[in-house]
């Protein structure tokens, strides 16, 4: 039985703020759009979402369009860096990222590890593929969490991966069981 999983990472979103409360700028308002169009004739079973507000609101107007709702895991939030869970600036979250990719047991205090968040985000996905196996499913995600849940399974999925996706991005995860047995990046710039 074939499940599949698209992994939906957030459209644009404003560079300051905390982290769970951040929305969308007028970019990944469009950005999420154009995922609903590219999405809505996939035959989606169900759509679930990381608590963030971008990630959400990347996949409401979806959810809106099947006549579905999105259902929120608490444990497909992206990683935890800092205590206070604000966005860290991009010169100082790319040397923590080579530094927590090099060695997954690395954590600022107060943060989590890469490893300690890709046993919560695959706790979560497992969940996942029991409730909707052999169906399709939308999960609205982050960069670092789609990257370690995908280098679960595949280790070619690993920062310079992570470095080369886009916000927003789509990647169609094909299981069988749990077995991954094929990706596809399936968003177009």
């Amino acid at each position: 039985m074939r499940t599949f999983i698209y992994m939906v990472r957030h459209g644009d979103s404003p560079k300051i703020g905390n982290e769970r409360t951040r929305g969308l700028t007028e970019k990944g308002n469009k950005d999420a759009h154009k995922i609903t169009i590219i999405l809505k004739d996939e035959g989606i079973n169900a759509i679930v979402s990381s608590p963030y507000k971008r990630s959400i609101l990347t996949v409401q107007e979806l959810a809106n369009q099947l006549g579905q709702k999105v259902s929120v895991f608490e444990d497909l939030k992206e990683r935890i860096f800092t205590v206070d869970n604000k966005r860290l600036p991009d010169e100082e979250l790319l040397p923590l990222l080579n530094k927590s990719f090099s060695d997954p047991h690395f954590a600022l205090p107060g943060g989590e590890s890469n490893n300690d968040c890709q046993k919560r985000a695959i706790n979560t996905l497992s969940e996942i593929l029991n409730t909707y196996q052999g169906q399709k499913v939308v999960v609205g995600t982050h960069g670092a969490v789609m990257t370690l849940i995908m280098g679960y399974f595949d280790s070619k999925y690993e920062l310079e991966f992570l470095l080369q996706t886009s916000k927003p991005d789509i990647y169609s995860m094909e299981f069988k069981e749990r077995e991954l047995v094929d990706v596809n990046r399936i968003w177009k710039n």
